[in-house]
């Protein structure tokens, strides 16, 4: 649900650099992982809980979410048991769990990763998976802050709003987990929101920012069978 939409003007100063905010999420969609490998699971349910009416925060429901990302991920290259699920399931996760259509992107920086969720979101209405800390973690981005609308000339995203579902324990590595719903800087979410550096399953996407993109399907290109 679109929680919050504001544009900032009135003085000429303001006028000029026009702010644009959206926050797809409220404070009761937040859900916590229940184990140490389960972030996908978390965060595919707090997606869903901000597309859909309603909030399902039980275990069991995190877990069935977590099976279907874990089984869409693919094997490990090392042929060890996968624990946690890949990035590729998490975006058929979210497609099957019928949050709409997801898929993969990798973005060469910080600044065009952060502009591409902001119009993926302003576009479509549904939040953003970030895959953290090198591609070992998964936040949920559901908002962002801009210095207008991010579809203008030359706007840039001067802040994720975002969701940890490690919160509150964070990481004695990365750092603190920021609460539900806080609005980070980029420099401050590029503390923990850096490049991928595995090659399994998608190695176009080593060395990007990778985002589990929403999208819209384009009815032209739809045919019947």
């Amino acid at each position: 649900m679109l929680a919050s939409v504001a544009a900032s003007s009135g003085t000429a100063s303001a006028a000029r650099s026009r702010g644009f905010t959206v926050d797809l999420g409220r404070r009761s969609d937040y859900v916590a992982q229940t184990n140490n490998v389960q972030c996908v699971g978390a965060s595919t349910q707090m997606m869903l809980n901000m597309i859909r009416p309603g909030a399902d925060r039980s275990a069991s429901t995190q877990l069935r979410l977590q099976k279907v990302a874990r089984a869409w991920s693919g094997p490990r290259p090392d042929g060890r048991i996968r624990k946690g699920a890949g990035v590729l399931g998490w975006a058929v996760g979210l497609t099957l769990a019928g949050a709409g259509p997801y898929r993969v992107v990798g973005l060469p920086t910080i600044e065009d990763a952060l502009l591409v969720a902001a119009r993926a979101i302003k576009t479509t209405g549904r939040p953003v998976g970030l895959l953290m800390w090198h591609g070992r973690h998964a936040w949920v981005m559901s908002g962002f802050e801009a210095t207008g609308d991010p579809f203008a000339p030359g706007a840039r995203v001067t802040g994720a709003i975002v969701e940890d579902p490690l919160y509150p324990h964070g990481s004695s590595v990365w750092g603190p987990s920021p609460s539900p719903g806080a609005k980070l800087s980029v420099r401050t979410l590029a503390r923990q929101f850096v490049p991928r550096f595995s090659t399994w399953g998608n190695p176009s996407l080593a060395g990007t920012y990778v985002l589990v993109l929403p999208y819209e399907l384009d009815a032209r290109t739809l045919r019947l069978a």
